[in-house]
């Protein structure tokens, strides 16, 4: 692999706007080992100021974790989601492609139309079609922003029950519960 090829993928990566696919990338940079050519440019840039990294099937450079602190001028306000847009997000990371109906009958109470609008209007959960069932009710999945933020490669690495336990988040009846959706989940597959 050429030195030319090389610096062709990281000047494309540089100047996207947004993580890019492999795809996007070859229609750029033109012909040639795009895989290669990023495991080169990772292993580059590993332990520098900017890092190469893949999330959700798309690459992009992100500034160091350990120097974010020095770009950031004014304060971040976090994002605060309420108790139902966090459960609802977490049923859609772990079982998408889900329907309203689905998520309510996990967390066992209605879901408000503005808790989806705020998940969708944060970038993280899209509208994924419809299912083939009577009425057509919409699905609904995350998105690569949701990797991207939460640091996930892809959605395997969601922690399951055991890291969950482990960091004290679940309490027995939250752990039977989860046990059973995770079980009914698995059915449905």
């Amino acid at each position: 692999m050429s030195e030319d090829f090389i610096r062709a993928v990281e000047a494309v990566l540089f100047a996207a706007a947004e993580p890019l696919a492999i795809n996007d990338i070859a229609a750029h940079a033109g012909e040639g080992d795009i895989e290669g050519a990023l495991a080169t440019l990772q292993t580059f840039y590993a332990g520098r100021g900017v890092n190469l990294v893949e999330r959700g099937g798309r690459w992009h450079f992100q500034t160091a974790a350990d120097l974010a602190h020095l770009l950031r001028r004014t304060r971040e306000e976090p994002r605060r989601l309420s108790r139902a847009a966090t459960e609802t997000l977490s049923i859609i990371a772990y079982h998408e492609p889900v329907s309203r109906a689905e998520i309510e009958a996990i967390r066992g109470v209605q879901t408000a139309k503005g808790t989806l609008d705020v998940l969708m209007e944060a970038g993280w959960v899209r509208p994924a079609g419809r299912r083939e069932s009577p009425g057509r009710p919409l699905l609904y999945a995350t998105t690569s922003e949701f990797l991207t933020h939460f640091g996930l490669a892809s959605r395997r690495d969601l922690p399951g029950i055991d890291d969950l336990q482990a960091a004290g988040l679940l309490d027995p009846v939250d752990e039977a519960s989860l046990l059973l959706q995770l079980e009914s989940g698995a059915e449905d597959d």
